[in-house]
């Protein structure tokens, strides 16, 4: 859909009237006819296809043009009768008559008010979408089958499976002007959009209705057409209550509400989507939405909601304000009271053409291939059975248990996969939830490995209950029982031992552990927990079978989980590396240049030294080498030093540690390249430390930050950056507690960017 330009709110209008009015004669004026011709045809198919007056669709598009045009929380949205409700109002007036039908419209309003007043207006769109596409995808279908009978000259039954079973007899005994008439009609809607865009801009079901109505009159064919009882005003009719079925009653009202509700709602956001303007506020929309169904209602019109079709014709045709929706309203209005009779010519066959199409319509391709995509297709198809075969509030409700139960299963299910390595060892992977659900297949793959063998059971899980924990703790010791041994491995956010500590809590971690941004302790040293596992076998960081036990350990983890992920994206960087930042930090371990700049492979080109130090005078040929490099062979846009909190560097800087060692004598060596940066601090004189003084932060600390200004200023003023102005060079200060990191201008310490630090 082509977006409109932005609508004009009503704040946006200057004070005076012409300046209000100019927006409205350009824009939303000549919207509101083409809506208004859009909407005339379809809200007299709607009636009759609902087993209503046929001058009821007509008032329910009189009030929701004008009631919720006004009162609505969507600037753009058009409402009136829709498609969605006609199975519901149909089987309504079966079965309490229409001005029964016409209080359940009220009370329906009412209770709309009221979930707008309370605030919850925008729950309705916890629903499944999939289950309200499957839902009107149902409510098309069973519209196509009834009107179907209307078509070949019938009438259609109570239902669906009637209207299936009884279509041969149908069949056999077809009127044939009048379906030839639904055909033309069908055929004209169906093409239209492929006509040239001048004529298509004309709206094709008025098209259709006004050829074939104009056909039959000349040809002076002997069809059923539409029939009134009486004028606009004779069908204002008050609503009367019940004389019993109280409770069917009620069950009718909320569905209304419901229905009519997130139809509403869903029609609103998909507005949203085709305008740049102010969006939906849902509460006042649905308030709207009951104010327009409370008083179609109480004069006899249908049921109002917003319509997805009158709706993207409105903005389509360049409406910019609520006076489109309103002045729709209106136009519908001046043409009834007049002219209301000409209605009688309509053949009915052709508005049975039409319902098709719009039933038709409803079945979505889009929706039915998200639902496969998405593995919702089921819950699409049994909706859809429920919804054409039951009824319309029986199908939801089965659709909305399947949905639940679906996401409920993916949300418990483990991924549980059991291999052998090619040491010959064998290894165990229990991925998402394990709990007493996955205890089947959880049991089968522990069972599937051998006895007295070595296994590794790694737990990448964010929850686990006490069965799958138990089930886990009997395995391992009935396997080593046998002779075998069993390493278990927990990487996921959720650990063994919270099966026992108390009730089952579900953790999802941000990142996974294995992203780099938890340390190895946390998922590798079983020693680190305070001996509240129960297992005595842990991999232990320090006293590993090898030196080097933790890194071999998370090789293998990287080898078996991130690898195959990073693998396409290396194959990029296989020849050649195209950094962005040339990144200056300090060795220290708890400083990872790629967590802070959530950057990846081939976006940094890091240079570490201790104390983050770019040596005056070009006395370092290491650094030296890393800017040639970078700016000319690199080509780098911007160079960033990093500074940290609690840097033992410029702690020893700061106190002028004497060396003890020759090792010593190495480093003190090393920090007389930052001499330039002490005298610059002068016992906190420097800018920078006055700003991050009044941070609180302490000496080491602000020296640490004079210090990346230093090397900042040293890097503009080097030979081979200060020549090229396309190269910005950025201090950072990285914030170890509160984790922030923090941007060091030449005089004062980013206070924004330092507000998270707590």
């Amino acid at each position: 859909m082509q977006k409109s330009a932005k609508p004009i709110a009503p704040e946006e209008f200057s004070p005076g009237l012409s300046e209000r009015l100019a927006p409205v004669l350009r824009y939303d004026v000549p919207a509101s006819l083409v809506v208004f011709l859009v909407a005339l045809p379809l809200s007299l198919g709607i009636a009759i296809a609902s087993g209503a007056p046929a001058l009821a669709g007509l008032i329910a598009a009189i009030v929701g043009g004008i009631v919720a045009g006004a009162l609505g929380g969507s600037v753009l949205q058009v409402s009136g009768p829709a498609a969605g409700l006609t199975v519901v109002v149909a089987s309504l007036v079966a079965e309490f008559g229409w001005k029964v039908t016409c209080a359940i419209t009220v009370a329906s309003g009412v209770l709309q008010v009221l979930f707008g007043m309370s605030r919850v207006a925008r729950a309705a769109l916890a629903i499944s979408p999939v289950v309200v596409h499957a839902m009107l995808a149902g409510i098309g279908i069973t519209i196509a089958l009834q009107q179907t009978h209307v078509l070949l000259g019938g009438e259609s039954k109570s239902s669906a499976w009637q209207n299936v079973t009884e279509l041969p007899g149908q069949l056999a005994n077809m009127h044939g002007p009048g379906l030839m008439l639904g055909l033309l009609v069908i055929t004209i809607m169906a093409t239209w959009r492929w006509l040239p865009k001048p004529v298509a801009k004309v709206p094709g079901p008025l098209v259709a209705i006004l050829l074939t109505t104009v056909l039959a009159a000349v040809l002076s064919l002997d069809v059923t057409r539409v029939r009134l009882d009486g004028s606009l005003v004779d069908a204002v009719a008050l609503p009367s209550l019940p004389e019993g079925n109280w409770g069917a009653f009620a069950v009718g009202v909320l569905t209304v509400a419901l229905i009519a509700s997130v139809e509403s709602l869903l029609s609103a956001v998909s507005v949203d989507r085709m305008h740049n303007g102010p969006r939906t506020n849902f509460d006042r929309e649905m308030i709207g939405q009951g104010a327009a169904n409370i008083t179609s209602g109480a004069i006899g019109g249908l049921p109002v909601t917003g319509v997805i079709v009158r709706s993207s014709t409105n903005v389509a045709a360049g409406a910019r304000t609520r006076a489109s929706a309103i002045l729709h309203g209106i136009w519908i209005l001046v043409f009834a009271l007049p002219f209301a009779g000409l209605a009688e010519q309509i053949p009915m066959a052709a508005l049975a053409g039409l319902l098709i199409v719009i039933g038709i319509q409803l079945v979505k391709r889009a929706h039915i291939e998200t639902a496969r995509r998405t593995g919702d297709i089921a819950v699409y198809a049994v909706t859809i059975v429920g919804v054409v075969f039951l009824n319309l509030l029986e199908g939801v409700l089965i659709g909305l248990g399947l949905a639940i139960a679906l996401i409920v299963w993916r949300v418990v299910r483990a991924q549980i996969k059991t291999e052998q390595t090619g040491d010959g060892t064998w290894r165990v992977l229990v991925e998402g939830s394990a709990s007493f659900l996955s205890l089947p297949r959880l049991t089968k793959a522990l069972n599937a490995v051998p006895e007295e063998t070595a296994v590794s059971i790694e737990l990448s899980v964010d929850f686990i209950d006490h069965a799958a924990h138990e089930a886990i703790e009997d395995w391992c010791r009935n396997h080593r029982d046998t002779g075998g041994t069993v390493h278990i491995y927990e990487v996921g956010s959720v650990e063994m031992h919270s099966a026992v500590e108390g009730p089952p809590v579900r953790e999802i971690a941000s990142l996974d552990v294995r992203s780099g941004v938890a340390p190895w302790s946390s998922w590798q040293n079983g020693a680190a927990d305070n001996g509240k596992r129960s297992h005595t076998d842990f991999f232990d960081l320090r006293n590993g079978s090898e030196p080097a036990a933790a890194v071999f350990n998370g090789l293998d983890v990287y080898r078996r989980r991130t690898a195959p992920y990073l693998k396409p994206h290396m194959e990029k960087l296989a020849n050649a590396q195209r950094p962005e930042t040339l990144f200056i930090t300090c060795t220290d371990s708890r400083v990872v240049p790629n967590i802070i700049t959530s950057s990846g492979p081939g976006d940094l080109f890091t240079v570490r030294n201790v104390g983050n130090l770019v040596a005056p005078g070009q006395q370092d040929t290491s650094i030296e080498a890393a800017i040639v490099f970078a700016v000319d062979k690199l080509a780098v846009s911007s160079i960033v030093v990093c500074g940290h909190s609690s840097c033992g560097a410029m702690h020893a800087i700061l106190h002028g540690d004497a060396p003890r060692t020759d090792a010593d004598e190495q480093l003190s060596k090393w920090l007389t390249h930052g001499i330039t940066s002490v005298s610059a601090f002068d016992d906190g004189n420097h800018p920078v430390a006055r700003s991050a003084a009044q941070q609180d932060f302490g000496r080491v600390d602000q020296l640490s930050m004079v210090n990346v200004a230093v090397q900042v200023e040293e890097l503009r003023s080097h030979p081979l950056v200060a020549g090229r102005p396309h190269v910005e060079v950025v201090g950072l200060f990285y914030d170890i507690q509160s984790a922030a990191v923090i941007r060091v201008m030449p005089d004062h310490v980013d206070a924004a960017v330092n507000a998270g630090r707590g």
